[in-house]
């Protein structure tokens, strides 16, 4: 009995340390959108450009989120 509680402890503390890695996502995120807003007031004539390219960055920060996510997903229900 204890070696299946320290099994599921393992898994839990592994899905969670699996997960760190998206609050560098959000700071990320953060970043990637304090700098675009203050180059859109900086220059409003490129806010398309500035607007484009922040969302993309966006995109490549979420998806470092989204890898954590599955990554604990399997640590918990596959392993």
């Amino acid at each position: 009995m204890e070696l299946e509680a320290a099994r599921i402890l393992g898994k839990l503390i592994g899905a969670g340390l699996a997960m760190i890695g998206a609050i560098g996502a959000g700071a990320g995120i953060g970043i990637v959108t304090s700098g675009a807003v203050q180059a859109m007031g900086r220059n409003p004539d490129a806010s398309g450009n500035i607007q484009t390219n922040m969302i993309l960055g966006i995109a490549f920060a979420e998806a470092v989120a989204i890898y954590c996510l599955v990554v604990a997903l399997l640590i918990l229900f596959v392993f």
